[in-house]
């Protein structure tokens, strides 16, 4: 069984409305965000195996697993985290405007919030960032045409005489 498969088996299998499954979450959550300060500030992309990164955030391979997958769509280029195992090379190289816009997509304030942010976009492009994403999932409805408008085919006709039947 890969990592991610145990990954999800486990941490999907907490309920969030439970008290564990409370705990586990938030636990996690600030593991991320740990891992975010410090990737957001690092001068170059992180690079390791799964064990050896796990080892350098402080965390379990279980809890890396996770965070991989959470970021895995935000990277300049993906990891296989599909088949990957304690032993394969990742790399945590990640493209700032994507990565803030899927904190955003996540409604991940604790991660698009962060000081480190300050370093890497200004306050300018974050607000843009943020309207980008914001807008890109508000659907707009398209105006409703009334019966007795003009047909919007251009016949010149009631809209209930030509194309509403």
């Amino acid at each position: 069984m890969s990592l991610l498969t145990e990954w999800r088996d486990y941490a999907y299998s907490f309920d969030d409305n439970t008290r564990d499954g409370q705990r586990f979450w938030l636990n996690y959550f600030q593991i991320e965000q740990g891992i975010y300060e410090k990737i957001l500030t690092a001068n170059k992309p992180v690079k390791g195996t799964v064990k050896a990164l796990a080892e350098q955030f402080g965390t379990t391979v279980q809890m890396m697993t996770g965070f991989l997958d959470g970021i895995n769509d935000s990277l300049v280029k993906p990891n296989p985290i599909e088949e990957m195992d304690e032993d394969t090379e990742v790399s945590l190289e990640f493209d700032p405007p994507l990565l803030y816009k899927n904190m955003v997509a996540a409604k991940a304030d604790w991660l698009y919030g962060l000081d480190q942010w300050d370093g890497l976009l200004s306050e300018e492009e974050r607000k843009a960032l943020y309207k980008e994403q914001k807008s890109s999932t508000t659907i707009v409805k398209p105006e409703k045409i009334g019966r007795n408008d003009p047909c919007p085919c251009g016949s010149g006709k009631k809209y209930k005489k030509c194309c509403g039947r």
